[in-house]
């Protein structure tokens, strides 16, 4: 937003607590946190990756690794020597990564029947398959003991194998996913790609929602909601209909959950006489993000209160469940990153993906004979349409915009739609609603 626009302003005392859902952490989680941040004051907080901390497997069960941690010698300041430290992980822990072992894709051949047909250069056809073979690379699946003894790990047991996206990041996300399929059906591994729809439909069946990815410390947020776009593609190749009877019952469990009091927002139109529900980020979480504990107490210590830090906690968690983490889209003041407001905004994008699960929600339903369904999920996408008209669309810009709530947006609902809370800024996001077809019709 400009600079001179309220939206700058602090939240109003009336809403200044944080009043929403928390979801329960794990003991495990708990405890790595601490291990994490006795690494911080060993190392230094800049020699560390603090997703690392979070994600070591027990070698013993947790009991008897608090002990052994607890009885570590420690100086005046709680820190804990190197040598110490390392001899405790090293006998107490097993790698981070370790919980994931290797799988050969099933459907993985070196040059698949019809691949990239219209590639003919052929530099670029040779790259094309180098970029094919890092499936190989990339295939996992979650150890035995994961499944064994859950309690162990922060790894989520999950049916099938996965792609992982490599580097620091060893296990499965939400988003990301959508793109994994995208590529894997490119390279002809329709198995695969059903397998990566299988395991999130597990996790939502579990959890209530698709996870950010697929470790304990996830378990409060969701991101993107993309799955039904990534069922949609798999049954456009394949035209696989008991995946997608499969996968009805998990996508309308998902839609409630975008749907639910935390994630919806109304918007009173008083020129047009409408009112509009529409939906934004919202994490069950207000306290330091276990994977990054450290570094987000920092940004938190400039609040001078409790409930201030469970605020910016939550704001945190939610700008991570929207994917774009992080971005000045999300703050009021574009250089300070503690004016993070993630949960006060309407994202054109965030609107755009349930826009497509209504869609696809209702030609799943039509395909396996649910024509009420089918019908219910068509209204409910029409009606979000005609929404985008009203509080996304601006006219001057011929672009959608993200929406701000105004201060105190919890406490006072229906909000009535106002031009100036329209942030004009650009940002790729404004452009989301062209990959739906309703909006492509006037192109």
């Amino acid at each position: 937003m400009t600079t001179a626009h309220s939206l700058s302003a602090p939240l109003s005392s009336s809403c200044n607590k944080d009043s929403g859902p928390v979801s329960p952490t794990s003991p495990l989680v708990s405890f790595l946190v601490r291990v994490q941040e006795t690494a911080s004051q060993t190392y230094g907080e800049s020699n560390i990756d603090r997703k690392d901390y979070v994600d070591l497997s027990l070698k013993f069960n947790l009991s008897t690794t608090v002990e052994a941690f607890d009885k570590l010698p420690k100086t005046v300041n709680g820190s804990v020597s190197v040598q110490d430290l390392e001899g405790f992980i090293k006998e107490y822990f097993k790698g981070a990564g370790e919980d994931l072992v290797y799988a050969e894709p099933v459907d993985f051949v070196p040059e698949p029947q019809g691949f990239l047909p219209k590639v003919e250069n052929p530099e670029v056809r040779a790259w094309a398959l180098e970029v094919h073979a890092l499936w190989k690379k990339l295939s996992r699946k979650v150890s035995s003991s994961v499944h064994d003894h859950p309690e162990l790990h922060t790894m989520l047991p999950l049916p099938g194998p996965v792609m992982i996206p490599g580097s620091r990041f060893r296990e499965v996300y939400y988003w990301d996913s959508y793109w994994v399929i995208r590529g894997l059906l490119a390279s002809k591994m329709y198995e695969t790609a059903k397998s990566i729809v299988t395991n999130l439909i597990s996790l939502l069946d579990a959890y209530g929602h698709v996870l950010n990815g697929a470790r304990a410390y996830y378990t409060n947020r969701s991101q993107p909601p993309l799955l039904s776009a990534m069922v949609y593609e798999i049954y456009n190749r394949t035209g696989d209909v008991e995946l997608v009877r499969r996968s009805l019952p998990s996508l309308l469990k998902e839609y409630q959950f975008w749907n639910s009091e935390i994630h919806s927002s109304i918007i009173h139109d008083a020129e047009q006489g409408t009112t509009h529900s529409l939906n934004r980020y919202y994490a069950m979480w207000n306290k330091p993000r276990p994977e990054s504990s450290t570094i987000d107490k920092k940004f938190a210590s400039k609040f001078l209160n409790v409930s201030e830090k469970q605020l910016f906690y939550r704001e945190l968690a939610s700008t991570a469940e929207s994917g774009w983490d992080f971005s000045t889209r999300w703050m009021r003041n574009p250089s300070e990153f503690t004016t993070l407001s993630t949960t006060t905004i309407l994202p054109v994008d965030l609107n755009t993906f349930v826009l497509r699960m209504e869609l696809d929600i209702a030609f799943f339903a039509k395909v396996v004979g649910e024509n009420a369904i089918a019908e219910d999920f068509l209204r409910a996408s029409q009606t979000r349409k005609k929404a985008f008209n009203s509080v996304f669309w601006n006219e001057n810009m011929g672009q959608w915009v993200d929406y701000w709530l105004n201060n105190g947006a919890e406490c006072k609902e229906p909000q009535t739609w106002e031009a100036q809370n329209q942030n004009q800024n650009v940002f790729a996001s404004n452009f989301v609603p062209l990959w739906i077809d309703l909006f492509n019709s006037g192109l």
